[in-house]
């Protein structure tokens, strides 16, 4: 299917901000509402979004969210993950933090410890941590991606490949029914995966929308991982697999008097 003009910037949209709606996009490009559900339902008949109440979504496993879109999604969940996970992070030691709008959630929850190294391929991280005095901060070089403000390639894994650190907290774009790890930039897997090995612990930071989620390269499966800190509870077999493989749980809601 050729796209029109419009239909393409309505895709690039979605993608940007995770959702569009009818009334908004009728009102932006100054046509009725019956063209713009037209402009939806083909697209959505080409498998590049799926129709939703009022509006539309980008199509799972045909792009990742842009930036924006990523750090409005749960924001209360990514906090109690950073919080959490921070919690279990002591005093003087190192930690290696990746991309990821739920390690940046960690980041602020860092803001406040005392004499620790971070290394880091997230200049969204980077930022975070400048606000705390007794974080020292070593940036990875590499390719840097200004949609998300990540360092990514050979030389950001040659980088990492330096360090041996106390903790490394990554995050991941999905997560199957097999426990593995999976992301959509292969450069970014790359860099993930060395970053697991240069750590003597490894913390996976993941709410609930990447359960299930596919998405097309492996990084890791959580038999690798020390403790995944989420906001909602595994699905049983999963969790079962965690449990034989020593991979610890810990459930973070965002709301926990409810």
């Amino acid at each position: 299917m050729a796209l029109g003009i419009r239909q393409n910037q309505i895709l690039d949209l979605a993608r940007s901000e995770g959702r569009v709606q009818v009334d908004d996009l009728a009102q932006r490009f100054e046509v009725t509402l019956q063209t713009i559900r037209r402009d939806l339902g083909e697209l959505a008949e080409a498998g590049l979004l799926d129709r939703v109440h009022g509006g539309a979504i980008p199509r799972a496993g045909t792009v990742n969210l842009g930036y924006e879109a990523r750090r409005r999604m749960n924001a209360d969940a990514k906090s109690a993950i950073g919080a959490a996970c921070a919690a279990a992070i002591p005093d003087n030691c190192s930690l290696i933090l990746n991309l990821g709008t739920t390690t940046e959630a960690v980041a602020q929850a860092l803001v406040h410890h005392s004499n620790i190294t971070v290394v880091t391929n997230n200049m969204n991280v980077a930022n975070i941590l400048l606000a705390n005095p007794g974080c020292e901060i070593m940036v990875a070089g590499g390719a840097l991606r200004r949609s998300d403000g990540g360092l990514v390639g050979e030389l950001t894994t040659q980088f990492f490949e330096q360090f041996k650190v106390d903790y490394a907290v990554v995050g991941t774009s999905a997560l199957d029914h097999d426990g593995d790890m999976l992301d959509f930039d292969l450069a970014e897997v790359r860099v993930s995966r060395a970053i697991l090995r240069q750590a003597r612990r490894a913390f996976l930071v993941t709410d609930h929308s990447k359960l299930g989620r596919p998405a097309p390269a492996r990084i890791a499966s959580l038999s690798e991982i020390d403790t995944v800190f989420t906001d909602c509870p595994l699905p049983r077999d999963l969790a079962a697999r965690c449990a034989e493989w020593g991979t610890q749980i810990q459930i973070c809601p965002a709301h926990p008097q409810e």
